[in-house]
């Protein structure tokens, strides 16, 4: 059972649900989606102490839209203090939840033990993929969510004939489904935006050296793996997972593989000798 918690956070108040003790274990989001999008690694409060924020302009948070992902990432060091977690966390993000969680790791190094990047790339948007963001913007204005929903999640799916034999497939497909409808029409349009104006991560990243574990499912058609092994390249503390059968939701496509890596990655993560990441 999930506790919900509204926290203040700069000139709006944040829903986040948690379950569980010990380490804070914070699961972020992808874009046009929420809390529910997690509701797969629920187990992992078995073990952890679960932080499930809905990030600003979504969920239970819809009351103020994003702006940037540097405010994104304010939002959750706010809630982490609200929450009084005073020990730093393992921060988890997919997607634009993955952006997120790199701002985070360079705006507030204090609040971070390890990342978890998830099916999301260091790099800035090309000009063509703003563009491309600015209508899409633009078509949700004038024909609502549901365009946004047709437009994404084949995208966001692996498109193999194994993927889509699995046996859970529909109910990913319903949730996705779901979820996106329920999103605030303005909430996406500033989301696309803040994510088409998010600065290039590369050199930053390069000086976290925090335990890393990059997450990528072998079909995601829109941060394909390659763009987590350039990560790999580059980051100092780094394990790379290429998960079969998983598009771009791999904690959903593929709960049990990707929450047994975590919980591996916890117990062992890279560059430290064997050692787990500290615990609270």
């Amino acid at each position: 059972m999930m506790t919900v918690h509204h926290v203040p956070a700069a000139g709006t108040t944040l829903t986040v649900h948690t379950a569980g003790a010990g380490r804070p274990l914070v699961l972020l989001h992808g874009f046009p989606l929420d809390h529910r999008m997690w509701e797969s690694q629920t187990a992992l409060a078995d073990h952890v102490r679960l932080i499930v924020p809905d990030l600003r302009g979504f969920g239970g948070s819809a009351a103020a839209v994003a702006t940037s992902m540097e405010q994104l990432a304010d939002d959750v060091a706010a809630l982490l203090a609200a929450l009084h977690v005073t020990t730093p966390a393992v921060i988890c993000g997919l997607s634009m939840g993955g952006y997120v969680a790199q701002h985070l790791a360079v705006r507030h190094p204090d609040r971070v033990a390890a990342l978890v990047l998830v099916d999301t790339k260091l790099e800035a948007d090309t000009p063509d993929a703003r563009a491309a963001r600015a209508d899409l913007a633009a078509k949700v204005g004038r024909l609502g969510q549901g365009i946004l929903a047709d437009a994404m999640i084949p995208r966001l799916l692996a498109g193999s004939a194994a993927a889509r034999g699995l046996p859970h497939r529909a109910a990913v497909e319903e949730t996705l489904r779901r979820t996106i409808l329920e999103q605030p029409v303005a909430s996406i349009q500033a989301a696309l935006g803040a994510l088409g104006s998010r600065p290039d991560m590369t050199e930053a990243m390069r000086h976290v050296r925090v335990p890393t574990l990059l997450i990528a499912g072998a079909e995601d058609a829109i941060t394909p793996p390659e763009c987590l092994e350039r990560a790999e390249e580059i980051m100092p503390c780094t394990r790379l997972l290429i998960v079969p059968h998983a598009g771009h939701m791999t904690p959903l496509e593929t709960p049990a593989v990707f929450n047994a890596a975590v919980l591996e990655f916890l117990r062992h993560p890279p560059g430290t000798l064997g050692g787990a990441v500290p615990p609270a």
